[in-house]
């Protein structure tokens, strides 16, 4: 492994807050899809994991409502560390094999699942189980790019602190980016859901700790939110503490959470369960609260449309 985190103990997390904690979901939140006059703002399918996927997407109005046909997609979940399904710290394998078909019945060109991982590259592409999931659905479509020269210079306009970095060049080029990251504990910013995911998209992430972590993850959502068409964040299992390799606590929650918008998948993540052994509020999440002051998206969960179906 090639870098690691440092470890955050409830106490450290909890003082990056600035409001008391709160609970959301799991207090009358949910709503059957049927009595929602709107379209959701984000569906919450309980289930395996790839009927889960499948449920959750088609509650948001399909894939098709996402990706058109000809189109390019880049898929981008957790696969850094050389871990298998039970770890809790990657990606479960069905639910990236699943939003790779949704992607394919809805007409698209291509297809990439992509990362640049923490650990070792064929490591995490084998024991992650995802480049095996996907392989039969559309060949060479999981890739872990490391090397520079699959990177390109791209500026980010009205950044904070991050005001240029090296994107995947696939990405760059895609029409739609569908964040599907595993939800889970992180040592430095708490928890890592769909916002601090998309750090796997670029070349060098090590500035980030020296010019301000949750500014330079927010200030990268900000040039990557216009092709980010689509969150979907597996919450089958989550480790609640000890992330984001573990070992940590794992909770079976058998949810696959999605939203067309990144924010507020990622806040009504954070309500799904207790972390560091106590509930907390999205907006205690820095990156989160940032991304929300921005106006990336909304962590208002109180007051989203939230739909509960079943798989």
């Amino acid at each position: 492994m090639s870098q690691r985190t440092p470890r955050l103990t409830r106490r450290d997390f909890l003082k990056t807050g600035a409001v008391a904690a709160g609970t959301v979901a799991g207090s009358g939140l949910l709503a059957p899809l049927s009595t929602l006059a709107a379209a959701p703002d984000a569906v919450l399918a309980k289930g395996d994991p790839a009927a889960a996927t499948r449920k959750a997407v088609e509650a948001l109005g399909g894939m098709a409502a996402f990706v058109k046909p000809g189109q390019r997609v880049v898929i981008k979940p957790n696969m850094s560390f050389a871990a298998g399904p039970d770890s809790a710290c990657n990606t479960h394998p069905a639910v990236i094999a699943e939003l790779m078909r949704l992607c394919k019945e809805a007409g698209a060109a291509r297809v990439l699942v992509l990362d640049n991982t923490l650990a070792d590259p064929e490591g995490c592409l084998n024991l992650s189980g995802i480049r095996a999931a996907c392989q039969g659905i559309e060949k060479d479509s999981v890739h872990n790019l490391k090397e520079e020269r699959f990177f390109a210079k791209a500026a980010i306009p009205g950044a904070k602190v991050l005001a240029e970095t090296l994107v995947m060049q696939d990405v760059l080029e895609a029409d739609v980016i569908i964040a599907a990251p595993k939800a889970k504990s992180h040592g430095a910013t708490g928890v890592t859901l769909a916002l601090k995911g998309m750090m796997g998209l670029i070349f060098e992430r090590e500035s980030f700790h020296r010019i301000g972590l949750d500014k330079a993850i927010v200030d990268l959502a900000s040039l990557l939110k216009p092709k980010t068409k689509l969150a979907v964040i597996d919450a089958t299992t989550v480790m609640t503490s000890g992330g984001p390799y573990g070992p940590g606590p794992v909770v079976k929650l058998d949810t696959v959470l999605a939203s067309a918008d990144m924010v507020a998948a990622d806040a009504l993540a954070v309500t799904l369960t207790p972390w560091y052994g106590q509930k907390i509020a999205p907006s205690q999440v820095r990156h989160i609260r940032y991304a929300a002051e921005r106006g990336l998206g909304r962590m208002d969960v109180d007051k989203l449309n939230v739909a509960g179906v079943t798989a």
